[in-house]
């Protein structure tokens, strides 16, 4: 095994704050609004989220990296995330089944990492402070300089992202003689979350996320699916449009994260920029109606705004957060729609929650 890299790195907070490390993966510059992940394992997966686009990671966990990398755990085709930040990022690894390194991952892929960084401090920071914008570089070490290119970061909020990773082209998974066939929009979609849905007998087409509601209607869809994603919701104008025209024909609607906040936009509620966000495996939330608690995979920065939920005399809160009471999850009394803020497929992560595919499979059926 290559010996561990010892070129200096360097981390700056839009606040200003500075902390210093090693390179790891590519030798290069790195911005994003940084924010943290508090699951232990599933790093490959976590990376590849399109949810992440647009922001720099801090793994919580002390060590990642020691089970390598393998080709088929992933969420998406590439890493999605701007940058890592680790306290021991691992080029060598345990798992026989491995492809590769995470280092030679990292070339590969083309992204910056900063390694020993004291996490907990920063996390206990960022936490305190709240998300901001950072830069990494193993490149560049005059801070003036790095200032300079930080502050030309834009800020993650109001700033549209979901269209940049979204698929080029539709395309259709599953058996297409199923009687169930599922229209999904898709703001940077998770492939288990596909997979959940072809496992429960659907066929599904993936859309692109300007794809208008008059096209998705073409496919016949017996109901739609709106995706997870990254950005702010609000400048979303395309996509409330296509919630309020699906809800407008009756027809039946799941919506997971980015979705679930454009439900709830298409309903005049409206969304918020979190303090610093839930991400992460072990986030227990409550569902309010069969009174059981799931332990739950989150990635998220925005919510929506309770107390207009709570006024809305058309919505039921279906589940709420353990830990902050925030509102996770919705459904609408008068129409078949529902949402969760958390991720159900959850991968990485606990299966507590993959009942809901099953109900948005029998709400189409009873449809």
């Amino acid at each position: 095994m290559p010996e561990k890299n010892t070129t200096p790195a360097i981390l700056i907070l839009q606040d200003g704050t500075i902390f210093n490390g090693t390179a790891f993966g590519k030798i290069g510059t790195a911005t994003g609004e940084i924010c943290f992940n508090t699951g232990m394992t599933g790093y490959q997966e976590v990376f590849t989220d399109p949810s992440y686009y647009g922001q720099v990671l801090i793994m919580n966990n002390v060590h990642i990296g020691n089970y390598g990398v393998k080709a088929v755990d992933v969420e998406s085709d590439s890493v999605k995330v701007k940058a890592v930040i680790g306290r021991n990022l691992e080029d060598r690894y345990s798992r026989f089944m491995a492809d590769t390194s995470l280092q030679e991952y990292f070339e590969a892929q083309q992204v910056v990492a900063i390694d020993g960084i004291d996490t907990r401090a920063l996390v206990a920071h960022i936490r305190t402070q709240g998300a901001m914008n950072c830069i990494i570089s193993s490149e560049i070490t005059d801070v003036a300089q790095l200032n300079k290119l930080l502050a030309q970061v834009p800020s993650m909020d109001g700033l549209e992202l979901a269209s940049a990773v979204s698929t080029a082209e539709s395309y259709c998974i599953g058996d297409e003689n199923s009687d169930i066939r599922i229209a999904v929009f898709d703001f940077g979609i998770k492939k288990n979350i596909l997979n959940c849905l072809v496992e429960r007998g659907a066929y599904v087409k993936v859309h692109h996320a300007k794809t208008s509601f008059e096209e998705a209607e073409q496919f016949k869809p017996h109901g739609y699916f709106i995706s997870n994603g990254p950005g702010d919701p609000a400048p979303m104008d395309y996509a409330i449009k296509t919630v309020k025209q699906i809800l407008a024909a009756n027809k039946p609607l799941f919506g997971i994260c980015l979705g679930h906040q454009l439900l709830a936009l298409a309903n005049n509620i409206p969304t918020f920029k979190m303090h610093h966000g839930h991400r992460g495996l072990n986030h227990p939330v409550k569902n309010v109606i069969s009174g059981k608690s799931e332990i739950t995979t989150q990635n998220h920065g925005f919510g929506i705004n309770p107390d207009a939920v709570r006024a809305n005399k058309n919505i039921e809160i279906t589940h709420i957060n353990l830990n902050d009471e925030s509102i996770e999850g919705i459904r609408l009394k008068d129409k078949k729609a529902f949402s969760v803020q958390y991720h159900p497929e959850a991968t990485p992560g606990p299966h507590d929650s993959r009942y809901l595919f099953d109900e948005f499979i029998s709400l189409i059926r009873n449809n």
